[in-house]
């Protein structure tokens, strides 16, 4: 893996606190300028290293969710766990750094579903999916490596729109609907696997009347 640039470096090293600042500047230069105060960091060393569209310091403020998730649960402390209990560590921590930008995160959300934003939401929310199930231990390569990503993409998404309106203690009303959608997706996982062990059975039983039909 190539070594980060110090203005990569920079820019990881800003990404949450930028989150957390639009939460007041918007996101905005202000924010990185706020985020770069608190740091020591030097202002105009940030704004190089900071995209300035509204689309791509989302992106990185996501991505410093990304890098913090994995921080806090690397693989090694995933071993053991179900999976069930994997994407719910994984979702839930992703929910609790988000927490202090809850504001900004929802103004992020908007700014990411305008048209010409498109594209760059999807990617944010292929590549988060995708990285919760490798950190899972994930390593499919064939279609269920694909359907995975799906699933959990939505099954986040919904979690997150939940959890922006939730105002229970704890947010224990984000904390059932989280547990709910997993039941959902563990009960398609399930059904899945039967249906393609049906679907195999089926086929060898057709390409078997072909080859030897009944008299």
């Amino acid at each position: 893996m190539d070594e980060a640039s110090p203005l990569e470096r920079i820019r990881q090293r800003l990404a949450l606190g930028v989150g957390e600042n639009a939460v007041f500047d918007g996101w905005t230069r202000a924010a990185v300028d706020s985020a770069a105060a608190q740091l020591g960091i030097d202002p105009a060393q940030a704004r190089l290293a900071f995209p300035s569209g509204q689309a791509e310091m989302v992106d990185a403020y996501v991505q410093g969710v990304d890098r913090k998730m994995e921080s806090r649960l690397p693989p090694d402390t995933l071993l053991g766990m179900k999976i069930r209990e994997k994407i719910r560590s994984l979702v839930w921590t992703r929910l609790e750094i988000m927490g202090p930008a809850r504001e900004s995160v929802r103004r992020g959300l908007s700014i990411l579903a305008m048209p010409q934003n498109l594209p760059v939401g999807m990617r944010i929310g292929w590549r988060s999916a995708d990285l919760m199930w490798r950190l899972a231990g994930d390593t499919s390569t064939d279609f269920n490596h694909y359907t995975k990503r799906m699933t959990l993409g939505a099954l986040y998404a919904s979690t997150l729109l939940a959890w922006l309106d939730d105002e229970s203690e704890g947010w224990a009303d984000t904390a059932a609907f989280l547990d709910r959608r997993i039941d959902n997706v563990m009960q398609f996982e399930k059904f899945k696997a039967q249906w393609r062990g049906q679907e195999k059975f089926s086929v060898t039983r057709f390409l078997g009347r072909h080859r030897y039909p009944p008299r």
